[in-house]
C-alpha cells in the first residue's frame, strides 16, 4: 500500500519519512527535483506518478511557508499553496484515492478569543494565509476524498523553526525580547506525520470522514512563554522580555489568536493532540546529541 509525499525536506516531509519507515509503510517521496509544484500545470503528471507506484493515498507535505517573502512573491506562493494542491486534489479524485493535506491556522485573521472550529469563518491576513486558504477551498471542490489538517506553530530537531532559532540566540545573548501578545499551540512535526498517516489508512477504508480537521499541541502558550520553556528545558538563563507585535514589525501580518480547537479529529480518527512539551524535550535532547 504506497503513499506518494509531496515534498522532501520540510519538517513534516521528514517527520513522515521516519515514522513511514519505523512502521513498514512504503512510501515514495516526490521533490522537487522530481516534479517542480512551481510550475505544474496539469494533472496528467501526477496521474502517471499514482499509476507507476500503485499509489493508495497522497499526503502533501510541501507548501511556500516563507509567509513574509510571500508579499513579494504571491505568484510563486499561491502556484505551490493553491494551484497544485487543486491538481493533486483532482488527480486523487480521478484515481479514487484520498489526499492528506497541511494547512495552516494562517485561514484565520486571529480576532477570536474562543479556539477555532473547523467551520469558524476564515479571514486570512496575509498572502500566505489567503494562498493556502484557496488551496483548501479547491481541494474541497475536486470531488474526491480528503483531509486537510489545519495545524500551527510548527517544531523539530530538523529546517528552520522558532526552537531552534532560540536555542541559537539564546546561547549567544543574555536577554531577548519576544512577542507576547500572538497566541498559539506549538505542534511537533513528528504528531502531524503520525496523524496524516493514521488518517490516510481510516480514509481509505472510510473516504466519508473527509473534511478539515485541526490538529496541534495539547497547550496554548505565545511566543514569550514558548521561549521561556524552550530556555528552559535547555538549561540556558537567558532573559524573556515580553514585547507586544506593534514593536516588531514584519512585511506580513501575522493572527494574534492561533489557538484551535482539535476535539474533531480526537472524535474521528480517535488521535489526541500531543504533549508539545514532551516533544520539546525530545527535540533538544536530539539536537544536543553528538
Amino acid at each position: 500500500m504506497t503513499m506518494l509525499v509531496f515534498g522532501k525536506s520540510g519538517q513534516v516531509s521528514l517527520a513522515l519519512q521516519r515514522s513511514a519507515a519505523q512502521k513498514g509503510i512504503p512510501i515514495k517521496v516526490i521533490g522537487s527535483e522530481d516534479l517542480d509544484l512551481a510550475t505544474l500545470s496539469d494533472t496528467q503528471l501526477i496521474t502517471d506518478l499514482i499509476k507507476t507506484h500503485d499509489a493508495h493515498a497522497i499526503l502533501n507535505a510541501a507548501a511556500y511557508t516563507a509567509v513574509d517573502q510571500a508579499e513579494s512573491e504571491p505568484e510563486k506562493a499561491r502556484a505551490i499553496n493553491a494551484h497544485a494542491p487543486n491538481l493533486m486534489a483532482k488527480a486523487c479524485a480521478k484515481a479514487a484515492i484520498p489526499l492528506i493535506h497541511v494547512s495552516t491556522d494562517f485561514v484565520f485573521d486571529g480576532s477570536a478569543t474562543t479556539p477555532y472550529r473547523e467551520d469558524a469563518p476564515t479571514g486570512p491576513v496575509s498572502v500566505y494565509g489567503e494562498t493556502k486558504l484557496e488551496g483548501e477551498q479547491a481541494i474541497i471542490q475536486s470531488g474526491g476524498s480528503f483531509a486537510i489538517i489545519r495545524t500551527a506553530w510548527v517544531f523539530s530537531a530538523d529546517g528552520n523553526n522558532f526552537v531552534k532559532t532560540m536555542l541559537r540566540l539564546g546561547a549567544e545573548r543574555e536577554e531577548l525580547t519576544i512577542i507576547a501578545d500572538q497566541f498559539g499551540m506549538p505542534t511537533p512535526a513528528g504528531a502531524i506525520a503520525e496523524a496524516m498517516l493514521t488518517i490516510a489508512n481510516q480514509l481509505i477504508a472510510s473516504p466519508e470522514k473527509s473534511g478539515i480537521y485541526h490538529f496541534a499541541g495539547d497547550e496554548k502558550t505565545n511566543w514569550a512563554g514558548f521561549a521561556r520553556a524552550i530556555f528552559d528545558e535547555a538549561g540556558l538563563a537567558t532573559k524573556v522580555i515580553d514585547i507586544p507585535t506593534e514593536q516588531y514589525p514584519t512585511p506580513a501580518k501575522r493572527p494574534a489568536w492561533s489557538v484551535l480547537d482539535c476535539q474533531k479529529i480526537s472524535q474521528t480518527f480517535q488521535i489526541p493532540s500531543p504533549s508539545w512539551r514532551a516533544a520539546l524535550r525530545d527535540v533538544i535532547a536530539t539536537l544536543n546529541k553528538p
